[in-house]
């Protein structure tokens, strides 16, 4: 790139159900660890990690993962707005997590406000086959009809989830690119 490296800033939010694994995700991809005891999210947390697109393109991803209870809902809300990627993360080992989803993706469209927002479906627990209630190939059916992009992979054993932020944040960059947005998403350093 003329100019030097090019530095791109994206804000991703996790949502879904409780106890879907939406902090393990985060923490196992901004800190390469798992906690088997992860405490309860109560309204949001956030965290960030800058990664090498490619190109001399860097995308510093800004993660927000919000708590999966109804109640916090109207808090979590205002976290949508501004927002470049989302994960739908359900349970692969509960179904109700999974039927939840078409909720969870209604709340991200009405609330992001971005109409290029980059959701990807994120099936977590895939180290718990045997406990499996959600086929693949029915989420990906789901993805698909959605225009999603879709992943399956173990937080705990850090799986795939490295490759989906970065699989996500390329589309996001490709997205951005398309569709220029506000100076402040892409610096020249």
């Amino acid at each position: 790139m003329k100019g030097g490296a090019e530095q791109m800033l994206f804000k991703y939010i996790l949502i879904g159900d409780t106890e879907v694994g939406k902090s393990s995700i985060m923490l196992q991809f901004t800190e390469q660890n798992f906690l088997t005891n992860h405490d309860m999210t109560i309204g949001v947390e956030f965290d960030s990690r800058s990664i090498d697109l490619g190109g001399g393109v860097t995308a510093k991803l800004e993660i927000w993962d919000t708590a999966g209870q109804e109640s916090y809902l109207s808090i979590t809300r205002s976290y949508y707005r501004g927002t470049d990627g989302c994960f739908l993360v359900y349970d692969i080992t509960r179904r109700e997590s999974f039927e939840h989803l078409p909720r969870w993706l209604n709340e991200a469209k009405q609330n992001s406000a971005n109409p290029n927002l980059v959701l990807m479906l994120i099936g977590n627990k895939a180290d718990l086959e045997g406990q499996r209630q959600v086929s693949k190939a029915e989420a990906q059916a789901f993805a698909d009809s959605n225009n999603m992009l879709y992943a399956e992979f173990s937080a705990k054993n850090a799986g795939d989830v490295e490759q989906a932020f970065r699989e996500s944040a390329r589309r996001v960059s490709d997205v951005v690119r398309k569709n220029p947005r506000k100076p402040s998403s892409s610096v020249k350093l």
